[in-house]
């Protein structure tokens, strides 16, 4: 019996969980001698001498991730390491906010089911909500699709994210791969006290409106024993909606060029990676997180669903860049009623950055922005009292 087959019998999570503290050690090891890790942190801490001296900014790269490594021994480490970064960052390119989590216990472990509009910063905006309030950080899941690189997955995993696996063969072994990660999320809320964050979709809404996939909803009812309700697990789940909204997303250009093509669109290699780096230095604006309201207990699939929209829709901060994309499609005012923030942004500017893009990718970089409006209205003419009209 080989040891990866022991490893799996012990802990049939081994291949998606984060690591844990007695992982560490051996993890900063292979990253610590990963050359290619090493060229990325020389370009990022040393840019001038990566253009002008490659090999000695690699040594220098190589040099501070040995050293990082005998400072961190814990998960915990880790995550004090990054956090002065991530603020740093967060406060270069954004204005960040957040309501609603005044009202929460954030001591359960719970499900935190969020809208999608960017791959790293949705889920670093709410650890970072959490560290602030000195409270643990979220348990974050990741696409298998964006771990191509060993020390990218290392890394990830370092840092708390689980492995949701997309790329594997046939219809079998995704079943098993998705009742594997639906018994991972219940044990890591019911048995571990951990909370977690996932989104409530597959892959961004790129095109603003954020509908919640009732397949992630099945995945979370598929560890359930024999005889046991779905409803009954996503009660014990106790799901917190996270509804998030970006004044300006920095990869608003790439996405119109994306829903432009349609369904005949193929990514680059490496266009991933340029989504995350774009989206992590890019300017912002104003950005606002907001936590919901937990769900009642007893809800079926289509119930949580409907929920999750409706508190998605009802929360969604809107700013005046939403506002303006509407009225520039619909070449009229919103309807009265209708409320919004101001932001950071001049009118000037938005039009700017719209026409800015190719003539014919702007409709739907106005539609990305112009689509939380219309749920809104939506949502407003539902809950209309009839007898008011």
């Amino acid at each position: 019996m080989t040891d990866s087959t022991v490893s799996d019998l012990e802990d049939p999570f081994a291949e998606i969980r984060p690591f844990s503290s007695p992982d560490v050690p051996q993890v900063l090891k292979r990253l610590a001698s990963d050359a290619e890790l090493a060229q990325t942190i020389a370009l990022w801490r040393l840019p001038r001498l990566s253009a002008m001296w490659p090999g000695l900014a690699q040594q220098l790269g190589r040099l501070w991730l040995h050293l990082a490594a005998r400072r961190l021994s814990t998960v915990e480490d880790l995550q004090n390491l990054i956090a002065p970064n991530l603020s740093r960052m967060i406060k270069k390119t954004s204005r960040f906010s957040v309501s609603g989590m005044e009202r929460l216990d954030l001591r359960p472990a719970r499900v935190y089911l969020s809208n999608h509009r960017d791959i790293v910063m949705d889920p670093a905006y709410a650890n970072y909500a959490f560290h602030r309030q000195g409270s643990r950080t979220l348990a974050v899941a990741i696409g298998d699709n964006l771990l191509s690189k060993p020390w990218v997955a290392d890394l990830m995993r370092l840092n708390k994210s689980f492995v949701v696996k997309r790329d594997v063969g046939g219809p079998r072994a995704l079943l098993a791969a998705t009742k594997l990660l639906s018994q991972f999320i219940r044990d890591a809320v019911s048995q571990n006290r951990e909370a977690i964050w996932i989104a409530h979709r597959e892959g961004r809404a790129k095109d603003g409106r954020d509908v919640t996939e009732p397949a992630v909803i099945k995945m979370l009812t598929l560890s359930r024993e024999k005889g046991e309700l779905p409803e009954s697990v996503l009660s014990e789940l106790d799901i917190v909606p996270l509804v998030i909204a970006y004044e300006l997303d920095p990869c608003d250009a790439l996405k119109a060029a994306e829903l432009t093509a349609g369904e005949g669109y193929v990514k680059s290699e490496f266009e991933d990676v340029a989504s995350i780096a774009r989206g992590i230095v890019g300017d912002k604006g104003c950005v606002h997180l907001h936590f919901g309201e937990p769900l009642p207990p007893g809800l079926q699939v289509k119930e949580v669903v409907a929920e999750i929209d409706r508190q998605m829709a009802l929360h969604y901060r809107l700013y005046r860049t939403n506002v303006w994309a509407w009225e520039w499609l619909h070449d009229e005012p919103v309807p009265e009623g209708l409320s919004f923030h101001e932001g950071s942004i001049s009118k000037q500017s938005f039009r700017a950055r719209v026409e800015g893009i190719a003539p014919e990718h702007q409709r739907w970089m106005l539609t990305m922005y112009a689509n939380p409006v219309d749920r809104q209205l939506a949502l407003q003419a539902a809950t209309r009292d009839p007898s008011c009209d």
